[in-house]
C-alpha cells in the first residue's frame, strides 16, 4: 500500500480529491501515507482518526496536502461544518472513510475501495473519473 500510494503521489494535483474506502484495517491511511511520503514527508504521518483534519504543508511536501479522516462522525452535517471545500482550493485531499459525506462526494475524486483478502493480501478497486483517466495509465 505504501509504494502503491507512492505512485499515486506522482501523479496528483492540487484540488484532487482520492477518496479511500474500506473496513477498518483495510490499509486505508497506509496508502495515505504512501501518499505523503511520495510527496516527501520524512516523518510518519499520524492518522488523522482523532484530529480529523490533518494539513500537511510545503515544504514538508511539495504540495500541501489536507488527509481526512471522517469514521468518528455520524452525521452529514457534522461533516459540512469541516469546510472540506475550502481545502481543495490550495491542496490535494484525502478522504477516508467518504461514505460519511453521504451524496456529496466530489465527482472528480479518484474513488479507491480497499479490501482485505483471506489470505491476508489486498483487493483494491478504482473508480477513476475523466480528470484522472490519463494519470492514472500511468500509476
Amino acid at each position: 500500500m505504501l509504494a502503491f500510494g507512492a505512485r499515486i503521489a506522482l501523479q496528483v494535483q492540487i484540488g484532487d480529491v482520492i477518496a479511500l474506502e474500506g473496513g477498518l484495517g483495510a490499509g486505508k491511511t497506509t496508502l495515505a501515507r504512501g501518499v505523503l511520503e511520495g510527496l516527501g514527508l520524512a516523518g510518519e504521518a499520524p492518522s488523522p482518526s482523532f484530529a480529523i483534519v490533518q494539513p500537511y504543508d510545503i515544504p514538508e511536501v511539495r504540495l500541501p496536502v489536507t488527509h481526512v479522516d471522517l469514521y468518528r462522525l455520524d452525521d452529514v452535517a457534522e461533516v459540512q461544518e469541516l469546510g472540506l471545500d475550502e481545502y481543495l482550493l490550495d491542496s490535494l485531499l484525502i478522504v477516508e472513510w467518504p461514505d460519511r459525506l453521504g451524496d456529496r462526494l466530489w465527482a472528480h475524486a479518484l474513488q479507491l475501495a480497499i479490501e482485505m483478502e483471506p489470505d491476508g493480501g489486498r483487493r483494491l478497486t478504482a473508480r477513476v473519473p475523466d480528470g484522472w483517466r490519463e494519470r492514472w495509465s500511468q500509476i
